[in-house]
């Protein structure tokens, strides 16, 4: 299991989770639970609810973060900013993490 937090960007959003990447190759109840291949569970910190199926979302900014996420697990660095908007091609740039522009929430 690899495990990695992240900040989900959406117009006017900031979701920050934790994105768990787990296969049968974490143990036997990993594939007793069907989990053979890569996949990435992704929670949302705030509200505990968490998906292996990024189409399970039923919105758009979870289910295009989860999907990025999934696609691009490798790639990302802890504390990455996943961009739903730039991902879409809505913006020009992506965004920066809240912890700049808004600053430390204690």
């Amino acid at each position: 299991m690899i495990t990695k937090l992240l900040e989900l960007r959406d117009q006017h959003t900031s979701i920050q989770a934790l994105a768990i990447q787990v296969s049968g190759q974490d143990g036997y109840l990993m594939r007793r639970a069907g989990f053979q291949s890569p996949m990435v569970y992704l929670v949302e910190l705030a509200t505990q609810e968490c998906r292996y199926d990024p189409w399970a979302w039923g919105d758009r900014t979870l289910k295009t973060a989860h999907l990025h996420i999934a696609e691009y697990f490798d790639d990302l660095v802890d504390g990455a900013v996943i961009d739903v908007e730039f991902i879409l091609g809505e913006t020009d740039a992506p965004k920066v993490s809240e912890q700049i522009t808004v600053g430390e929430v204690s």
